[in-house]
Parts: structure tokens; C-alpha cells; sequence
């Protein structure tokens, strides 16, 4: 039986792409042929409409990017040229720097840095980026993984534990079902009474009474347990039972005594004396602990006939019948003409200083632990996480390096905030206290010392930009501010290594007075213009917390076209930031959001009652980049030279010396003379 054509399908329209087709339009051959309705110019039959629509590059479709939150519908023929533009077309910036923790020996400017309150403002730019990734990195720092001895337990198994050991309980469970009484007595055939039982789930003098839940979870587990281990040590009891039994009847058979035969009780153990332990060992660990069982087991295995004292002698090599081979001598190195040998004076034995091997703690400092002194948590914190990154292990960690030898090291610390909590990071431990900075802020783009793919002192920018704006943020913030930073574009005191910290900014954009700061709230490096003073409504300020007529901004008493017109001028930041003045701004500004803004969803975890879990999304999220206004070229600032500066700099001391230094003879060669002059210089 053949297949069913769908309606409206005609077998000569199915292969027929003859635009001047003649053939007579049939209902069941062929129908006619039409152009598209809109006006692509593409002729086709009638039947082939709909299928046309899929192709027509005048075709009013929605974004490729629908799904990811862009609303906009256009031409098919637009598409592509959409996506540069596209809200939902967004890229992350990757890019990777690294930063390192301080040393010991440039404390002095890092300390005027963070001790000086005029240092942290926006425009010292390497400062306010060293802060930013040292927030990060304390975040990122986790300390049960450099301090594992130094976490709190759980509250809920310090609990349970508690319960367990507590004398106050009336009974447990033990291996053999029985159970033991207040003084530790066994309590095997004694069960209580239903009386006894009501007045025990009445009872609420227990502690930790929240956790039953937990507890009723452990403890259920842990009787299905043991309920399993007497199951199989019962059918290994009764195995063993049938083995010995017919291992009996063998012997008997065989007229030997069973009281001389060996049992085959001990097949399965690891005790020197029974059989085969060696083979089972050999299967069973691996070679540094067969080797620490041999050393320790070793007399033992011997005495038991399990191990040989000596290579027995049918298993000795045999010369045989071997016939002996002359053995000759052939010299093929030659010793070099220029070689000098040198006699080697050896040292006495007898006055080498004596030395002894001894482990050393705290204790031998004679110093009470209440005493001893507290150590710095952020400075410990990160040499100990440089320690593991760089090295590859802990400070004074403990290394196995055979089955018989192992590498004992200890480091201890003592924290003025330990113990600490299971979820705790570096960062919620220096909450609340002055914290001043750590690392250095000098970034490196490339390094050798560790691999950067999982390193807490790796930092990427993560930034997300529409497609048509990533090209400028990467070329001004990471090509010329960021990667010059340092000496080029922004300019320190030479003697800042003294704890000078004076800086000056020498670069501003071409054809416009700017200056570069870094934004907190945007976590980022932004433009702002140089704004006269006089176009801020005479100098009066405004609260943005009282939205009356009385204190409107300057913008907001503008005309609304006029203030559509400004906001069509300006940056995505910009916008941003003018979007959080007033509610009137924030609404001109989201008018503007599917031209300059980008969307993004936002995902939603949801529990479901069959204790699965699935993420939906919960909304679209419209915002701004932070991305200011693109810059081609920078210009020089007109700042007056750093040799001002150190003229007035109290690091700079000269010393002045008036007494006269004599100097040494300067041995002079006159042009044209043979003959030496020496001069005394005062």
C-alpha cells in the first residue's frame, strides 16, 4: 500500500524548478506558478507557499537569540548583521593577571599606602586594583583547606557524639543485639517495659532534642548494619563448621589422627602462622606495607616455616658444567694531555664535631602556649597558600618515602580568632578589622611559577559586554591602561621604595578633558569628564533621597525630549550611573536599554516534592555594561615634572657634606705627553 501525500501536493510541483513552467495547472499534477508576496523575488508554484516562508529573506522572524531574552523581530536578511548589535549576544572578557603576595621587605610603602586615607581614592588606580583582587582572593581563600586542625566540628555531630557517650543513656546497641545498662553491665535478657518506654518518649530532659530526626537517620542505618555483620558472620560460622567437619571424615578415611592434622581455621587471617598469609598479603596490599609486615613479622614467619631462613639449596644457581672464559682487559679511555691530578688532603675523623639527632617543639622555649605569640592570620594565610601552589605541599608536611621510612613534619599555628567556622574564608575572618593591603601592585600578564588554571592568585576581569562593545573595552582597559599601568601611564615617586606615595597621571584622551578613575560600584576602570563647576545649577547640590519639586536634580527640570536627546550622547556606564539619580532618569534611561542596554536571565534552582531538582528561569535582567566611551588616541597631560615633587618630597634628604674628603690619585694622560702627572684632590 502506498504512502498518503498530504494535501495540496502535487507530484510534477515536487521536482519542477522551471520558473516559465508551461504545464497545465491540474489538481492532482500541478498548479500554477506565483510570485512571492513579498517581493524577494523568487517565483515558484502556489503548493510551495509554505514552505517558502522558511526560506524568504523578507520574512518577518524573531531574533536567533530569542531564547536568551532578546525581544526584537526583523527581516531574515538582518539577522546576521543584528547579532553584532544583539541585547543577548553577549561575550565574558577573559582576560587572566596574576598578583602576588607582599614580601617581608617592602612593608614600608604598603604601609603608608594603607595607613594614609588619601592614597585609597579612585584615581590611584594600581592601589584600587590591588584592593579589588585582594577582596577576591580572600573570598576564594577557603581556610579548613590550609587549616584543617584549626575547624570547628559540626554542631549536629558534636551533638550526636555527645548522646552516644553520654552516661546518662539507659541503653545501646552492640554487635550481638544485646544491650548494656548505666554502669556498662550487660543487659542481655532483660528488656524494658511498656511503662518504662512511655516514660522515656515523655521524658524531655534531653539535649539536643531538635536533632532526633538526624539521630533516628544514624541510628537506623547503624542497626540495618548490624543486623547485616550477624547475618554474615552466621554463614561463616556454619561454612567453617562443613569444612573442618569434612576435612575430619578425609582424615579418617585416610587413617590418620585429626588431632595432629592442621585445621583450615586460619585460611582467611594475616597472623604470621597460618597458612598462606604471604600470598594473601601479596594480593591484598600493596609493597610498602608487605614490606613493614615483613620487618615487623619477620622472626615470626620464619619460626612458623612461612618464610625460609636461607635460599634453600635446590634453588641455588649452579655452575654446571660451565667452562671458565679468559677475561681480558681493554683500556679505551685515554687520559688528556693537560691533566693534572691533585692530591686530596682528607680531613681527621677524630676532630669532626660530634652531632646529634633530636626533635625540637615549642616546648624546649620554655614558654606557656597562653604565652606563646600570636600569629597574623592574612600574612600566615597566604604564605601558607603560596607554600601549596608554588611547591606543591603544605609548610613542613609529612612524606612517606618508602614503607620503612617516612618524613615527619609539624607546623603548628596559633590564632587569636581560631577556632574557625566549616564555611569560613579569609575574608570572613578579617571582617570588621583594618585591613591593609597584601599584595603587590605590580600585575603580571605572563609567569612561570605555577600553572594558572587552578591558582587562587589568578584573577580574570569577567565582565560582560554586548558583542559591538568588547573590542574597545579590551583595547583601552587592558591594552593601554592596565598593561601600562605601572611607570608609563601612571607615574609614582622614585622613591616610593622609601614609602613615598605621590603619583601623578600623565595620559588623558585626545580632544577631551578626562580623567581615568576606578569605580567600586562597577568594579572597573571608567572615563569622567572634567565638568565646570558653573553648569552645576551655581553650585548648589541636591539629596537624592528627597524627590520633591524643591530639590530636583538639574537634568530632571529639563524638557523630556532635551533629556533624551543628552541620554542618546552617552556611554553605557554613564547611563548607568544616571539611571540611580531619580525616577524620571531611570525611566528615560530604559528606553534606551534594547539599544545599548543587554539582557540576560536569570536561573532559579526549584526543589520538587519526588526530592528532585530542576533550574528555570526565573526573569530577564536588563542592565548596562561598563564600558565608557571608546578612546583611538591618549595625549600627554600637561603635568608639571616629577623633579617638582621630589624638590618638596620628605623622602628626599639630601646630605650635605662640608668638610673635604680626600680623594684618591687620579693618574691623568695629557694629550701629546709621555709622562705622568698624580694629583691630590681636597
Amino acid at each position: 500500500m502506498g504512502m498518503k501525500m498530504p494535501m495540496g501536493y502535487h507530484k510534477h510541483c515536487d521536482k519542477c524548478y522551471n520558473v516559465h513552467c508551461q504545464v497545465p495547472a491540474q489538481t492532482s499534477v500541478s498548479c500554477i506558478v506565483v510570485k512571492c508576496h513579498k517581493n524577494c523575488g523568487a517565483s515558484l508554484h502556489m503548493c510551495k507557499q509554505e514552505e517558502h516562508q522558511l526560506l524568504c529573506p523578507n520574512e518577518i522572524v524573531p531574533c536567533l537569540n530569542v531564547y536568551y531574552g532578546c525581544p526584537l523581530t526583523m527581516l531574515r536578511h538582518r539577522l546576521a548583521k543584528h547579532l553584532e548589535v544583539c541585547p543577548a549576544s553577549l561575550v565574558c572578557c577573559s582576560q587572566e593577571w596574576n598578583r602576588w603576595p607582599i614580601s617581608e621587605t617592602d612593608l614600608t610603602f604598603y604601609r603608608n599606602v594603607s595607613e594614609n586615607p588619601v592614597v585609597n581614592t579612585e584615581e590611584n588606580l594600581d592601589v584600587a586594583m590591588a584592593h579589588r583582587d585582594q577582596e577576591q582572593l580572600f573570598q576564594s581563600i577557603k581556610m579548613k583547606n590550609i587549616f584543617p586542625e584549626l575547624i570547628l566540628e559540626d554542631s549536629a555531630v558534636q551533638n550526636i557524639a555527645a548522646g552516644i557517650n553520654s552516661p546518662a543513656d539507659n541503653a545501646c546497641c552492640s554487635l550481638d543485639g544485646g544491650e548494656y545498662t548505666e554502669n556498662g553491665s550487660a543487659k542481655l535478657d532483660e528488656e524494658l517495659s511498656q511503662e518504662e518506654r512511655d516514660t522515656l518518649a515523655k521524658c524531655t530532659d534531653v539535649t539536643s532534642i531538635q536533632n532526633y530526626s538526624s539521630w533516628e537517620k544514624i541510628f537506623n542505618k547503624e542497626k540495618e548494619g548490624c543486623k547485616q555483620t550477624i547475618k554474615n558472620l552466621n554463614k561463616g560460622e556454619k561454612g567453617k563448621e562443613k569444612e573442618s567437619s569434612k576435612s575430619q571424615k578425609e582424615l579418617h578415611q585416610d587413617g590418620e589422627c585429626p588431632a595432629t592434622a592442621r585445621t583450615m581455621d586460619g585460611a582467611t587471617g594475616l597472623a604470621p602462622w597460618q597458612d598462606g598469609v604471604l600470598e594473601r598479603l601479596g594480593k591484598e596490599v600493596n609493597i610498602a606495607e608487605y614490606n613493614m609486615y615483613l620487618v615487623h613479622n619477620g622472626v615470626m614467619l620464619i619460626n612458623f616455616g612461612q618464610l625460609a631462613a636461607c635460599t634453600p639449596r635446590e634453588k641455588d644457581f649452579v655452575y654446571g658444567s660451565l667452562e671458565p672464559i679468559e677475561v681480558k682487559s681493554v683500556r679505551t679511555f685515554n687520559v688528556p694531555t693537560s691533566y693534572r691530578a691533585k692530591r686530596n688532603h682528607l680531613k681527621d675523623p677524630s676532630r669532626k664535631a660530634q652531632t646529634t639527632h633530636q626533635s625540637v617543639d615549642t616546648s624546649d622555649l620554655g614558654i606557656t602556649i597562653e604565652n606563646l605569640p600570636k600569629c597574623e592570620e592574612v600574612s600566615t594565610t597566604l604564605l601558607c597558600s603560596l607554600e601549596k601552589e608554588l611547591k606543591g605541599h603544605s609548610i613542613s608536611e609529612s612524606v612517606s618515602t618508602d614503607g620503612l621510612y617516612t618524613d615527619i613534619g609539624t607546623q603548628t599555628y596559633i590564632f587569636s580568632s581560631a577556632p574557625f567556622k566549616q564555611d569560613a574564608s579569609l575574608a570572613d575572618v578579617v571582617a570588621g578589622k583594618p585591613c591593609r593591603l597584601y599584595l603587590y601592585i605590580e600585575a603580571e600578564s605572563v609567569t612561570r611559577r605555577h600553572n594558572k588554571t587552578s591558582s587562587a592568585f589568578s584573577y580574570m576581569c569577567g565582565h560582560y559586554f554586548r558583542r559591538d562593545e568588547y573590542c574597545f573595552h579590551f583595547k583601552n582597559v587592558h591594552s593601554d591602561i592596565q598593561a601600562s599601568l605601572n611607570g608609563w601611564f601612571q607615574q609614582r615617586c622614585p622613591l616610593a621604595y622609601l614609602g613615598c606615595t605621590f603619583t601623578q597621571m600623565r595620559f588623558h584622551p585626545t580632544g577631551q578633558e578626562a580623567i581615568v578613575k576606578f569605580s567600586k560600584d562597577g568594579s572597573t576602570l571608567v572615563l569622567q569628564p572634567k565638568a565646570n563647576s558653573s553648569l552645576c545649577a551655581g553650585g548648589k547640590t541636591f539629596s537624592p533621597q528627597r524627590n520633591d519639586a524643591q530639590n530636583l536634580d538639574p537634568l530632571s527640570s529639563l524638557p523630556l525630549e532635551i533629556i533624551q536627546h543628552i541620554a542618546g550622547y552617552l556611554d553605557s556606564f554613564t547611563l548607568s550611573q544616571l539611571s540611580q539619580v531619580s525616577h524620571l532618569l531611570r525611566e528615560v534611561c530604559a528606553t534606551l536599554l534594547q539599544e545599548r542596554g543587554m539582557v540576560s536571565l536569570k536561573w532559579e534552582k526549584k526543589k520538587h516534592s519526588s526530592e528532585g531538582s530542576s533550574w528555570i528561569c526565573q526573569k530577564k535582567v536588563w542592565k548596562f555594561s561598563s564600558q565608557f566611551s571608546s578612546v583611538d588616541r591618549w595625549s600627554f597631560s600637561d603635568t608639571p615634572s616629577m623633579s617638582n615633587h621630589l624638590g618638596t618630597c620628605s623622602f628626599y634628604q639630601r646630605e650635605d657634606r662640608t668638610e673635604p674628603v680626600a680623594l684618591p690619585s687620579i693618574l691623568l694622560f695629557p694629550l701629546g705627553r709621555y709622562d705622568l702627572c698624580s694629583l691630590q684632590f681636597c
